[in-house]
């Protein structure tokens, strides 16, 4: 069997939107001090991290509230790779090589994963409201995708923009999300068991987490 890493790394410059950016800092170190040791401070969605339905649902369950194999199980990576910032809808998830069981971790492939970390990165393909309803049919129970959202990005939201229907659509449905993956080429359309375990935020909205494929 063979171990796929599927997260972006997580230092001061991973990901962290419209939220403040993670910081860093050496508080002691083996030369001086006899050991290392580092403070960091990030908000719960920094870097590759899951939204647990507390992040839009006033009473929703949080990180620590759900059960682990809501974050672990067979799985499937849909490819939709794109070269544009532009709506992915239901049928291109439809039309995406691989099968779809209910109670499926969902995984996303745009191939923006490949962007981390540069400018291009805030402009990225989404999904439909019509795509989110495909996936709740279906009864996945975690999202995944290879972007900053699955959502519209901010700078190309509308005056009229129905706010966050992806999230609003998955997250009260029990379905999970989560940002910020890297999902290589050679996953796509493949069929296998994922694995993306949360930090355990006591009341957490969300948590960094470590995902991987295992084929």
């Amino acid at each position: 069997m063979e171990w796929v890493d599927c997260s972006q790394p997580f230092d001061a410059s991973a990901e962290h939107g419209s939220t403040p950016a993670p910081e860093f800092e050496e508080l002691a170190t083996a030369a001086d001090d006899g050991v290392n040791v580092q403070w960091y401070g990030a908000t719960t969605h920094t870097g590759t991290h899951v939204d647990a339905p507390r992040h839009f649902v006033p009473e929703g369950p949080t990180i620590d509230d759900l059960p682990l194999d809501r974050f672990a199980g067979p799985g499937v990576v849909l490819d939709v790779d794109s070269e544009a910032p532009e709506p992915i809808d239901a049928d291109a998830l439809a039309a995406a090589e691989g099968s779809v069981d209910p109670g499926d971790i969902v995984l996303v492939r745009t191939g923006w994963g490949d962007r981390y970390g540069t400018p291009k990165y805030a402009r990225y393909p989404w999904l439909t409201a019509a795509a989110a309803d495909w996936l709740a049919t279906r009864e996945v129970k975690l999202l995944g995708i290879d972007t900053r959202s699955p959502d519209r990005p901010r700078s190309m939201r509308p005056d009229d923009w129905d706010a966050y229907p992806v999230h609003r659509t998955l997250l009260p449905a029990g379905t999970l999300i989560a940002e910020n993956l890297y999902l290589p080429e050679t996953l796509a359309g493949e069929r296998a068991e994922v694995v993306g375990f949360p930090i355990n935020v006591r009341g957490g909205d969300g948590a960094p987490a470590r995902f991987v494929v295992r084929r």
